[in-house]
C-alpha cells in the first residue's frame, strides 16, 4: 500500500465533512487516515495537488568540478515550504578501483592518440586525467570513500503561479553554484514518496562524490544560539529555533544595543530583565525617562526618582567599605580620582592648575573629618559638598572653583548632591529614574549614580547586570565616557554584567570610547536601524549587505543578535503575561491604567 493510497479516505462517500459525528461513532469507521487524509488529491506529469497544497518535487543531475564549503546553506535558510532528502551509499572501494583503472586507461589512451596525431592538448583530457588519478591515490590510502548521492527537493505552495516562482528561486540560487536540478516529470508520485520520512528511494537519480565535497552537502549549516541555560531572547528567524542564551557564561558579560526609536529596545531590555531575575540575578538600571517605573512596581523592586526636587540623595564624597584584597588607603585614593573627574564635568572642564588645586581640596576636606589614607574611616561620617567649598575658598587659588560651585552648594542645584546618601539599593531589582533631572545635570546625575552603584557592587560578589538606558548621554563627557569603558572592562572581575543601549549612534561612535566599548561587549544586538547611522554600523559590524537591509527592513523587536563569534536574525517574543508588565506602548499603558482603576473602583 503506497503513502498515497494511505492518506486516500477509505471510501469516496465517507467524506469526513459530509458525515455527522453520531453516524461516525455509530458506524465504528473512522480511522487515523481518514483523520490526517487530505479533502482531495490529484497527480499531474508535472506537480501533485494536495489538499489545498500544490506541490512539485526535482532531483539534482549535475554539480560542478568544485563544491564549496555550504553551498546548500541559501536552499535550508530559505524561508519556504519545502522538504529535502539526501540518500547516501556507500560503494565499495575495491569496486571502484577496478573501475577507475579503466577509466583513467581510456583517458591517458585518448590523450597519447591525441599526441601521436600532432594535435594540441586538450585541457580538459588533463584536468579529467589528474583528477582521476588524485583521486584513486587518495582511495588507494583510505584518504576518501566515494558515495552514490542523490538529492532531492519537494516544495509546496498554495497555487501553481506561487510554484513557478519558487522553482525559478531555487533554480537560480543552485545554477549560481552550477549545481543543476530538473522537475520529476511524470515521476512526481515516486518523487514524493522520496522526499517523505519512508527512508525510500524512488526515483535513484544519482551522482558519485567523495568524502570532502559530500561534506559540503551537510544541510545543518544555519546558526544557532540554542544553548541548555541561560534567557530566552528570541526567535531565530531562519530557522525558527530558540536563541537561548547566557550571557555570564561567555568571557565578559557585557552588551551593547543599537537600534533606532520605536524599534522595540526598551521591550527587548525590560523583557531581559524579568527573565533575569529569574534566575537568582540582581538587576540595576539607569532609566533616563521613566519606562521602567512599572516594572520595578510589578517585580517587588525599588525606584528612585532622582531629580533636584527628590527626596532621594546620593552624597558624592561617601566612601564604600574595602572589599577582600583592598585597603582603606586604596579606596580612598580612587575616590578622590573619581571626585576629581566629577567636578571636571561640574565645572565644564579644569585647567591643570585647576586640577591639581581641586585634588588638594578634596583629600583635605576628607581630613577635615579624620578621613586619610592612614585611618579606619568605615564607620565615619562623610563630608558634603558644602564642605568642599569653604575648603576649597579658603586655598590659595580656589577662589574662583568655589564660586563656580556655589549652585551646587547654595543655588538651585544645591537639593540634588549638597546632602547625605539615603538610598538604599538592597534590592534585587533598582530603577534610578533620571526623566525629571535637568538635561544640563543629566550627565552629572549619571557619573555619581554609576558611582554610587559601582562602590556597592564591589561590597560583595554577586551576579548583577547593570543597564544603562540613553547611554548616548553619558559618551558627550570624555570622564563619563571613560568611566562607562573602565566598567565595561572590569566588571567581569565583579561578576557584572554592563548592558549599554543606545539610539544615538553617531554621539555614541563619536565618541573615542565607543569603538572600545563595543569591542569590550560579548554581546550585540543591533535592530531596525535609520538609514543615515546604518552605513556606520555596517563598517563597524562588518555586515552584508544584505544583513544591513535586513536591518533597514526589520519590524518591531527583529534585528540582529550577535553573540561571541555568531549572530542570527532575532524577533523578540514575549508571552500575553510579560507584555503587559513590560510594554512601552502609550495606549495600551492607558489601556493597563484604566483596567487598574476600574478594579480598584469595582472592589
Amino acid at each position: 500500500m503506497s503513502i498515497l493510497d494511505f492518506l486516500k479516505p477509505k471510501k469516496p462517500e465517507q467524506n469526513i465533512s459530509t458525515i455527522l459525528p453520531q453516524e461516525i461513532y455509530d458506524s465504528n469507521s473512522l480511522e487515523l487516515k481518514d483523520i490526517i487524509a487530505p479533502s482531495a488529491l490529484k497527480i499531474t506529469p508535472k506537480e501533485i495537488n494536495l489538499g489545498e497544497k500544490v506541490l512539485r518535487s526535482f532531483f539534482v543531475i549535475s554539480y560542478p568540478r568544485y563544491l564549496g564549503e555550504n553551498w546548500f546553506a541559501p536552499i535550508i535558510n530559505l524561508d519556504k515550504v519545502f522538504d529535502v532528502a539526501i540518500f547516501v551509499l556507500p560503494i565499495e572501494t575495491s569496486q571502484v578501483l577496478r573501475t577507475f583503472q579503466k577509466k583513467v586507461a581510456e583517458v591517458q589512451s585518448q590523450i597519447n592518440t591525441r599526441e601521436a596525431k600532432g594535435l594540441v592538448r586538450n585541457p580538459m583530457l588533463d584536468t579529467a586525467y589528474q583528477d582521476l588519478e588524485n583521486l584513486r591515490d587518495q582511495l588507494q590510502q583510505a584518504q576518501e570513500k566515494l558515495f552514490d548521492v542523490g538529492l532531492y527537493v519537494t516544495i509546496y505552495a498554495e497555487t501553481s503561479n506561487e510554484l513557478d516562482k519558487i522553482e525559478s528561486e531555487i533554480k537560480s540560487i543552485l545554477e549560481s553554484k552550477m549545481v543543476y536540478i530538473k522537475p520529476a516529470l511524470f515521476q512526481q508520485e515516486q518523487a514524493f514518496k522520496t522526499t517523505i520520512p519512508l527512508g525510500v528511494d524512488g526515483l535513484q537519480v544519482y551522482s558519485k562524490l567523495n568524502s570532502s565535497p559530500l561534506s559540503s552537502l551537510f544541510p545543518f549549516v544555519s546558526f544557532d544560539l540554542t544553548s541548555d541555560k541561560g534567557i530566552l531572547y528570541g526567535i531565530n528567524r531562519h530557522n525558527s529555533s530558540l536563541v537561548l542564551f547566557d550571557r555570564f557564561s561567555l568571557e565578559n558579560y557585557n552588551s551593547i544595543v543599537f537600534a533606532k526609536s520605536g524599534s522595540g529596545k526598551s521591550f527587548m531590555t525590560k523583557l531581559e530583565i524579568l527573565r533575569t531575575l529569574m534566575f537568582d540575578a540582581d538587576v540595576i538600571v539607569i532609566d533616563p525617562e521613566k519606562e521602567y517605573e512599572y516594572l520595578a512596581e510589578a517585580t517587588g523592586g525599588r525606584y528612585f526618582n532622582i531629580s533636584l526636587n527628590s527626596e532621594h540623595h546620593i552624597n558624592p564624597f561617601e566612601l564604600p567599605t574595602p572589599g577582600e584584597g583592598e585597603s582603606f588607603a586604596s579606596v580612598l585614593r580612587s575616590n578622590i580620582i573619581n571626585l576629581v573627574g566629577l567636578f571636571r564635568i561640574m565645572m565644564g572642564g579644569l585647567t591643570p592648575e585647576e586640577d591639581a588645586v581641586i585634588d588638594r581640596a578634596i583629600t583635605e576636606t576628607y581630613a577635615l573629618k579624620d578621613i586619610t589614607a592612614d585611618s579606619n574611616f568605615e564607620n565615619v561620617e562623610p563630608p558634603l559638598m558644602s564642605d568642599f567649598e569653604l575648603v576649597l575658598s579658603g586655598m590659595e587659588g580656589g577662589d574662583s572653583l568655589a564660586q563656580r560651585l556655589t549652585k551646587y552648594t547654595r543655588g538651585t542645584w544645591a537639593g540634588f548632591i549638597n546632602r547625605p546618601s539615603n538610598v538604599d539599593i538592597n534590592q534585587r531589582f533598582i530603577v534610578f529614574s533620571l526623566r525629571d533631572m535637568e538635561d544640563e545635570l543629566k550627565p552629572i546625575a549619571m557619573y555619581i549614580i554609576m558611582h554610587y552603584i559601582w562602590n556597592m557592587i564591589r561590597k560583595k560578589l554577586k551576579k548583577r547586570l547593570l543597564i544603562i538606558d540613553e547611554a548616548w548621554w553619558m559618551m558627550k563627557s570624555e570622564d563619563t565616557a571613560s568611566f562607562l569603558l573602565s566598567l565595561a572592562k572590569r566588571g567581569r572581575k565583579y561578576y557584572l554584567g554592563l548592558a549599554t543601549i543606545t539610539q544615538d549612534v553617531d554621539d555614541f561612535m563619536r565618541s573615542p570610547y565607543g569603538v572600545p566599548i563595543i569591542t569590550n561587549s560579548s554581546i550585540q544586538i543591533l535592530l531596525k536601524q535609520s538609514t543615515t547611522s546604518v552605513d556606520k554600523l555596517q563598517q563597524t559590524f562588518n555586515l552584508t549587505d544584505e544583513e544591513k537591509y535586513l536591518l533597514l527592513e526589520s519590524d518591531v523587536g527583529e534585528g540582529i543578535f550577535f553573540a561571541g563569534l555568531k549572530h542570527v536574525a532575532i524577533k523578540i517574543i514575549a508571552s500575553y503575561t510579560e507584555e503587559q508588565i513590560i510594554t512601552s506602548d502609550p495606549s495600551q499603558i492607558l489601556a493597563i491604567k484604566a483596567a487598574k482603576k476600574d478594579l480598584e473602583q469595582s472592589s
